[in-house]
């Protein structure tokens, strides 16, 4: 059952009780992450979300990770485009100590010099162990290629010459402009007294004030047809072809994910049987939409050896053009149908998973879809839906490419067209 409440300070509380099961998971939820900054100090949204675990008023860094570790549980954060979440999962046994802990980090985070400086090295290393993995960094390279001059396309975690702008004055006038009342969730999926969480909610969060606004309103994100390859002395070549996709919280997103399921979304998609498993050309193939407040984007990525682009990007091309004419069978809908109920049903039988969709839905929509309203969506698609997302989203004179490695020659997908 969904409980929702917004204090009078303009803090959001939503939470569902699982009687069930012994967990409960906690997320404290910030509308804040790397679409908010300005490009000199790209990555302070992220740089932040480390420095919280540094240490507070009262507990040391070590401190506050002895404080879950000592009760079995887990605490973390992460750090998206439009978003930044700090959570623990624990035993039900012990949410005051949870709360106690997120509230501590939240709110008396020290934030001092010597601790900016030890993070900012560590979060360097960070960005060159991902610079490492041409795998990951090629995904980054399509955001920065589709939405040039747009903060959406800025990296996470920020740029070498980025961090060192920032300092302790760029982080307190970041986290006043954004770490705000109303622009915060608190997000429990789990077993819990419902008084007692409230109560200690309340007490925690209630007496924060502030004067200022959040300012979340985001402009449409213009999609750039656009190319980016770096040339990097390694063995495979990564490529990133990128469509236009569908925005956060628009229903045409359940047509889209049940064309990526068939077209590349798993094991058993055209993609990964065509060009993996027939052809051996590639180890990894796979296709994915993202999806943000008035942006989206549809991915498809594979990485193979420099011999065979080619050949790969003329197998793909083929493949999007069959999808475009023929679309997919009934069969194929409703297998794809199912995977997804399957997929979302399993997602719901872990507290985290379900306290993550809560967490994410309220900040960024204000809307929550109970299991039955999302199923009835699932359930909605038809072959008429899934032509015009076709036609809509994979149009063949609007792909953006992104590429790292070895490569031997340009990529000029008209000639394969």
């Amino acid at each position: 059952m969904l409980n929702r409440l917004t204090l009078d300070n303009g803090v959001r509380i939503i939470c569902e009780k699982i009687p069930h099961v012994r967990s409960v998971s906690i997320g404290v939820w910030v509308g804040a992450g790397s679409r908010n900054e300005r490009s000199e100090i790209n990555g302070i949204s992220h740089f932040i979300e480390h420095m919280l675990f540094k240490g507070t008023q009262k507990r040391s860094a070590k401190e506050i990770a002895e404080s879950i570790d000592s009760i079995g549980g887990q605490i973390n954060a992460f750090t998206g485009k439009e978003c930044t979440c700090y959570y623990t999962k624990t035993l039900d046994t012990h949410i005051d100590v949870a709360i106690d802990v997120l509230t501590d980090m939240f709110f008396n985070s020290i934030f001092s010099e010597k601790d900016i400086d030890i993070e900012r090295k560590v979060v360097i290393e960070e960005i060159s162990m991902y610079e490492d993995s041409p795998e990951d960094l090629v995904h980054d390279y399509l955001s920065e290629t589709v939405w040039t001059n747009d903060s959406i396309g800025m990296p996470i975690l920020g740029t070498y010459e980025c961090l060192q702008n920032i300092d302790r004055d760029a982080i307190l006038n970041y986290i006043s402009q954004n770490y705000l009342p109303e622009n915060t969730v608190i997000a429990v999926a789990g077993n819990y007294d419902e008084n007692t969480l409230m109560d200690s909610i309340k007490r925690n969060f209630g007496n924060w004030r502030s004067d200022k606004v959040p300012v979340n309103k985001f402009s449409k994100a213009s999609f750039n047809v656009n190319k980016k390859i770096k040339q990097k002395d390694i063995e495979q070549i990564h490529i990133c072809l990128g469509f236009e996709g569908i925005e956060h919280g628009n229903d045409d997103l359940y047509s889209l994910l049940a064309i990526n399921n068939v077209f590349g979304g798993g094991m058993s998609s055209r993609l990964f049987q065509k060009i993996r498993e027939e052809m051996g050309l590639v180890y990894s193939i796979y296709s994915y939409p993202s999806s943000y407040r008035n942006a989206g984007l549809f991915t498809i990525y594979a990485g193979m050896n420099p011999e065979h682009q080619n050949t790969y990007l003329q197998l793909v091309m083929e493949e999007i053009k069959v999808l475009r004419k023929c679309g997919i069978s009934q069969d194929e809908l409703t297998k794809s149908k199912e995977q997804l109920k399957g997929s979302f049903i399993l997602g719901l039988e872990s507290t985290s998973s379900r306290m993550n969709s809560l967490g994410k839905s309220e900040l960024l929509l204000g809307i929550i879809n109970s299991p039955e309203e999302v199923l009835k969506k699932i359930d909605a698609v038809n072959n008429e839906k899934v032509h015009e997302i076709i036609e809509r989203v994979f149009q063949i004179d609007k792909i953006s490419i992104a590429a790292v490695g070895k490569m031997k020659e340009d990529i000029h997908l008209a000639r394969y067209i």
